[in-house]
């Protein structure tokens, strides 16, 4: 991430923007699911780019003239020694997304980006890869189309050595195919699947990160559940994931999380999950709830209204995998998970309780014996949380071999 060079120079950490961004991209996330915004991210460095903004201000400059902007292109093709300054004017001309629109236009914009980003100079290449990151970000769909010729660039330099470079490279990836069909359809038989199978293995939790990034990109498409999930299925990609999910404090919970987002948009979206089932996921989504709640005393750790809403479209397929469910400490770890103070969560782990306990009514007298009764009890006076507290008091007070759904409706009628 840029933000590392200017933490050696005294500015912000590596971890405090990464923590940032991953703060602003869970506001966008919970915004997508209640109104499906499309989320992007851009990486930048921390403060503004040397044109003169204050530190950490999100200064956006003011659009350029369509002659202000063939000059910025005339810089940039000029073999001179200046041509990394003016493709770092450039980039910070193409914050702008009039301007961006305006430089798409010009005859051999992208043409040129494209050749100086593949250019054996190191500082160039660097500096065209944030010129078109800058343009991936952009709301506009053209702009994101304007950038096909250069997606086959973007999957070869994944595999260089480069690592701020193949980060760059991935949230770039991720930002144009979220929201342009003719970039997917143009990377699905390029091989981005394949790609991104072989980046998962790097030892770099950037990069883990970052493909974790592009995937859940992916599979937000309104085709992944035909075209995408069955290419990320037969391919190393969930062999991979599942462990990164289950050891996300060990590995970084960042990575652990976006892969988390993975498996949610795989279970809710495609109907046999036998091969997610058989890998493992169950262990690694419970054992990563049990991460998450070993934080618990330092606050609503990050991610745990997702690995919850991921065991949800678990449960929700049926007593089978409720069983599954069951074989892991699963209600022990959701006892804790009552007392946050987050009532989104806390509302997920009722529904997760619910699922469990209409496929499989044998787990309320077990969740009971291990105080799961006073548990919910303390949620019966909220109004967010009331209904579903009683209705789950009432499956937990049944005799054995009561019908759970017949409690559920009784309390709810």
């Amino acid at each position: 991430m840029w933000g590392r060079r200017r933490a050696r120079r005294g500015g912000r950490s590596a971890e405090e923007l990464r923590v940032r961004r991953r703060e602003r991209e869970a506001a966008l996330r919970k915004a997508r699911r209640e109104e499906q915004l499309v989320s992007k991210r851009l990486l930048r460095e921390d403060s503004a780019a040397e044109e003169g903004a204050q530190d950490g201000a999100d200064v956006v400059p003011e659009p350029l003239s369509e002659d202000e902007v063939l000059e910025l292109l005339r810089g940039v093709q000029r073999g001179s020694e200046d041509r990394k300054r003016s493709l770092g004017r450039l980039r910070w001309a193409l914050q702008n997304e009039e301007t961006q629109q305006k430089f798409v236009r010009l005859d051999g914009s992208i043409r040129t980006l494209t050749g100086l980003f593949t250019s054996s100079l190191a500082q160039l290449q660097l500096e065209a890869a944030r010129c078109l990151h800058e343009l991936s970000h952009s709301s506009v769909p053209s702009v994101a189309e304007a950038c096909l010729p250069v997606t086959s660039y973007l999957l070869t330099y994944l595999s260089g050595h480069s690592l701020e470079l193949t980060e760059l490279c991935l949230y770039t990836l991720g930002n144009l195919v979220v929201e342009s069909e003719a970039v997917r359809r143009q990377l699905l038989p390029q091989g981005i699947i394949p790609v991104l199978a072989s980046c998962i293995q790097s030892p770099h939790e950037a990069v883990l990160e970052g493909v974790g990034y592009v995937l859940s990109q992916l599979l937000q498409a309104k085709e992944a559940p035909t075209e995408i999930i069955p290419l990320v299925l037969d391919s190393l990609l969930p062999q991979h994931m599942l462990p990164l999910v289950c050891s996300g404090l060990k590995a970084g919970m960042g990575a652990a999380v976006e892969f988390a987002w993975c498996l949610h948009y795989i279970i809710c979206r495609h109907e046999d999950n036998t091969v997610l089932l058989a890998l493992g996921a169950v262990p690694a989504l419970t054992s990563l709830l049990l991460d998450l709640a070993s934080q618990i005393l330092q606050g609503t750790p990050e991610g745990l209204e997702l690995v919850l809403t991921v065991l949800c479209n678990v449960a929700e397929k049926g007593a089978l995998q409720c069983q599954q469910l069951l074989q892991q400490p699963l209600l022990a770890q959701l006892l804790p998970l009552l007392t946050v103070p987050e009532p989104e969560a806390v509302g997920q782990c009722l529904e997760l309780l619910h699922l469990l306990f209409l496929h499989c009514p044998e787990a309320a007298a077990d969740f009971s014996r291990q105080g799961g009764h006073q548990a919910l009890e303390q949620h019966q006076s909220s109004p967010e949380l009331q209904e579903r507290a009683q209705a789950l008091l009432g499956m937990v007070r049944q005799p054995p071999g009561a019908s759970a759904c017949q409690a559920t409706l009784a309390v709810l009628s």
